[in-house]
């Protein structure tokens, strides 16, 4: 939630997990998890809090609880592209002075978006995270309701990724 106190390691944690899904072999979609309190809400075959901390208290890793509960034959995959996004987050934030495909990439999407929202500003394709990327992601993040820092972190990627996807169709071609 915007504006809500949080810590970055939780962040950290939160976004590994939330780029990370099982699978089985052979299979392309990915196995459909839960993970239930025991106490409110139970799930049948699922795991649970309770019991993934006794299996952890015996000494289990967190693949092999995952195992436990779902089986032998399961991959923990981290995913490259999540819902028709074209690449994932880079794992910084890119500020000025950043360079890369990374950021090449960013602008183009930018400038894509641009298209069909014309009061964020079309910026040069360089690669180079400039003062005019950064007024272009300040423009952006005011319009799609985000803390106007001119840098792109995690939220921020994927609001641009998934506004680029929205006005681009890619999710529907592929």
């Amino acid at each position: 939630m915007n504006g809500k106190n949080t810590y970055e390691s939780i962040n950290r944690i939160v976004d590994e997990i939330f780029n990370s899904f099982l699978s089985r072999p052979d299979v392309t979609q990915p196995i459909l998890t839960q993970y239930c309190d025991g106490k409110r809400v139970s799930c049948p075959n699922a795991m649970s809090q309770w019991g993934s901390k006794s299996l952890g208290d015996d000494g289990l890793s967190a693949p092999e609880i995952l195992k436990y509960y779902y089986g032998e034959d399961i991959y923990i995959n981290t995913a490259e592209m999540i819902s028709g996004v074209p690449a994932s987050y880079p794992g910084y934030t890119l500020t000025i002075g950043s360079t890369g495909n990374k950021v090449r990439q960013m602008q183009e999407q930018l400038n894509v978006i641009a298209g069909d929202y014309p009061a964020l500003p079309v910026i040069r394709v360089d690669g180079i995270y400039g003062t005019g990327t950064e007024n272009a992601v300040r423009t952006f993040q005011k319009i799609f309701h985000l803390p106007q820092t001119g840098e792109v972190d995690f939220a921020t990627w994927y609001k641009i990724s998934q506004i680029y996807v929205a006005v681009s169709r890619i999710a529907e071609l592929t």
